[in-house]
Formats: structure tokens, C-alpha cells, sequence
């Protein structure tokens, strides 16, 4: 039994994910390739391996002749006899091959690609490894700044966070530990390029399924995610058990869930919606924590209109429209938002009669919605307390 290269393979295939069969074929292309090099062709050269001792053994096929014209083909009947007397004219005789005898040069060569192999395999094993992570979270370790990217250790292979994935303002020590959504894996010479990214809406909801098991086992399903990445995120879920409900699971005890995702996310805030198949519900919806009027949606010009106290005005666009936006974003529709008195002056801007049933118009006068929030994103409370009180009376 060949007891070191056993030992050897053994290593070599618990370190790099390589099985032995691969490795024992790769013994066996550089004996081929050696003896080509030795003896100038290797055609009639043959390998054997036993896979469970690594004993191998290495002969040429040469046939048995009078006069030897080829020595690398033919051999004659006298040497023939010497190593079997059974050979006779025209057999083909099987030629141990000493390994031991090949030049330096031969040998280095041989060695070169054994290596050769292991290098291409080893890249093969990193890219189906990381390839089958794509579109994943993974959790990788800060190495370095390279100009603006980032050079973020993965494990096994290094990842590029390029500066138009990172969230503006976002600043990273070495050996910090952080989240990163794999947008791309792309197999080269080197190994994996891997592209990875902080400001993806599907970070988000990676790391939803992650922390909330009713996300993870289907009970909940997350709609649809609006994202401005460092500031805020909208998100719509839905729950498929009565029972159950969605925005409470996301949010966890005392906002247990929902805190640790905004803590990875290093404080952007995240709304969490109930998603309605209700357009005007879910426009409502997603402009909380204002308190909404009126809708009028149109979901064939996917367009809306938008009714809400004076008061609430300012809250429901939000700072620099950014409420607005993002509800925009998450249901699809182009919202136009009015105050109560704009909407008045503006004839016929809604044009509902106040008797009238009207499909897509929703009044909505309590506040019970706005509670969840108060529970995990504390810059919410003022907000509320706002929404609650009413306009000082006019003087």
C-alpha cells in the first residue's frame, strides 16, 4: 500500500472539497504526460490505479516482432520471452514502466500538472459553492478598502462591495463582521468574482427570513419591498393562517425581530404594512402613519388620488416626499396626495357623491393600525402623537 499518497489524497480532499477519484485521475494524466515527454509518444501507455490502496503501476502495450523497427511500439521476440515465455510473434506485450527512471524535468512537468488539476478543481468547488449562494445573504468579515470598494473575506474566497452598492454614508473598520446580499457570481482564471451589495430591497427580506420563522416556513410572504437604503424601507406582508398575524410575527415581542434587522441594517428605519389585493387599502396602508381621508385608485392607469387632513399633510408626503415615494414605489401606483381644503377647491377633483358606495373609496377614521408602530421605531411617536391631536381651533 502506497500509505503516503493515500494520506496525502485523504488531506487533500477533506481541506479542499476535492474527491480522491478526481486527484487519482490527475496521477494518472501526469504519468501519461511524463511518458510523452520521455519517450516521445504515449499512445500505447497504460495506467493503473487501485483506488483503495494508491498502488499504480504504468506499462506500454508493445507488440512482439522479429526485427524491432519502433522501440517505443515493438519489442522482439527474444526480450519478449524474458519477461513471459508464453509471448510469440505478434502478441502484444505488456512493459512495466519505472517512473522512477524519468528525468528531473519529466518529473517537474508531471508534478506541474497533478497541480495544474488541483488549482482548476479547487476553482470549480469555490464557484458551485458560492454559486449556489446567489441572490443569498451571507455573512462576510471587512478586509480592506481598495480606492471606495471594499474587500470583504467570505470564508473561502474574497468578495468585491462595490461603492454603488454601499449605503452613502455607511463606513466599515477591518475585521467587522457584516451582511451582504450576493448579487453575482462569475467564474474567471483566478477563481469566483463574487459581487455583493448593501443596498439590494432583497437584503431585507433575506434577513426577514432569516430572523422571522413564519417568513421563513411560508406562513407569512412578504409582497413587496420599497427601499431607500440607509434611510427607510417599506415592506407589504401577508399572512396565509387566519391566525396569524403578519405585521405582529415581523415585529416580534417588543419588536424583538424587527430591532435586530434594523440594528444589521445600523438603524434605517423599516415599515411594516398589511398588503390588501384592495388597492385603495393598500395605498392607505402604506402611507402610514398618516391618517387617510379618502382614496380613488385606478388600476388600469395605475394612478391614485389621495384625500388627507390639512394636518396631516406634511406627514403624509414626508420629509422630502420620502413617505410618499416609497408608498408610490411599494404598491405601484402614482399617488396624488391633497389636503382636505385642496381637494374642496379643486372641483371635482374626486367627484364622489358622500351617499354613494364607490369601489376603491375607503374612509378611515380610527387609528388602530398606528399602534404597531410605536412598539419599534421610536421616530414614529412624535409622528403619532400628531396624528392624534386635533387642529387648534381658528381664532
Amino acid at each position: 500500500m502506497n500509505t503516503e499518497l493515500l494520506e496525502a489524497l485523504e488531506i487533500l480532499e477533506k481541506e479542499k472539497d476535492i474527491s480522491k477519484e478526481t486527484l487519482l485521475e490527475a496521477i494518472e494524466n501526469s504519468l501519461l504526460m511524463a511518458c510523452k515527454n520521455h519517450f516521445g509518444k504515449a499512445d500505447n501507455v497504460k495506467v493503473n490505479i487501485n483506488p483503495d490502496t494508491c498502488e499504480f503501476s504504468v506499462f506500454a502495450e508493445k507488440t512482439v516482432v522479429e526485427q524491432v523497427e519502433d522501440p517505443v511500439l515493438e519489442i522482439s521476440l527474444a526480450n519478449a520471452k524474458l519477461l513471459d515465455d508464453r509471448y510469440e510473434l505478434g502478441d502484444v506485450a505488456n512493459v512495466e514502466i519505472k517512473s522512477k527512471e524519468f528525468g528531473r524535468i519529466t518529473t517537474q512537468n508531471a508534478k506541474n500538472v497533478i497541480l495544474q488539476k488541483i488549482r482548476e478543481e479547487e476553482r470549480k468547488v469555490l464557484f458551485n459553492q458560492y454559486y449556489g449562494k446567489e441572490k443569498d445573504v451571507v455573512t462576510g468579515v471587512v478586509q480592506r478598502y481598495l480606492g471606495r470598494n471594499v474587500s470583504i473575506n467570505l470564508g473561502k474566497v474574497d468578495a468585491i462591495l462595490n461603492e454603488n452598492e454601499m449605503v452613502k454614508g455607511e463606513v466599515f473598520k477591518p475585521t467587522e463582521r457584516i451582511k451582504l446580499y450576493i448579487l453575482e457570481v462569475k467564474d474567471t482564471t483566478k477563481g469566483p468574482r463574487i459581487l455583493v451589495s448593501r443596498t439590494h430591497p432583497e437584503l431585507v427580506k433575506r434577513l426577514f427570513e432569516s430572523e422571522v420563522t413564519e417568513v421563513k416556513d411560508g406562513t407569512v410572504e412578504i409582497k413587496c419591498i420599497a427601499r431607500e437604503a440607509g434611510s427607510r424601507t417599506k415592506i407589504a406582508v401577508w399572512s396565509n393562517d387566519p391566525d396569524v398575524d403578519p405585521v405582529g410575527a415581523c415585529v416580534g415581542m417588543n419588536g424583538a425581530r424587527v430591532n435586530a434587522i434594523v440594528s444589521e441594517l445600523r438603524g434605517e428605519k423599516i415599515d411594516i404594512i398589511n398588503w390588501s389585493d384592495n388597492p385603495a387599502i393598500l395605498i392607505e396602508n402604506a402611507l402610514s402613519p398618516a391618517k387617510v381621508v379618502a382614496v380613488l385608485a385606478d388600476p388600469e392607469d395605475k394612478t391614485a388620488k389621495v384625500v388627507v387632513p390639512d394636518y396631516q399633510l406634511s406627514l403624509a408626503i414626508g420629509k422630502e416626499g420620502q413617505n410618499a415615494r416609497l408608498a408610490a414605489r411599494l404598491t405601484g401606483f402614482k399617488i396624488d396626495i391633497k389636503s382636505e381644503t385642496q381637494a374642496r377647491e379643486i372641483e371635482g377633483w374626486l367627484d364622489i357623491d358622500e351617499d354613494e358606495e364607490y369601489d376603491g373609496y375607503e374612509e378611515y377614521d380610527e387609528y388602530e393600525d398606528y399602534e404597531e408602530y410605536e412598539e419599534y421605531d421610536g421616530d414614529y411617536e412624535e409622528a403619532l402623537e400628531s396624528a392624534h391631536e386635533e387642529p387648534a381651533p381658528e381664532e
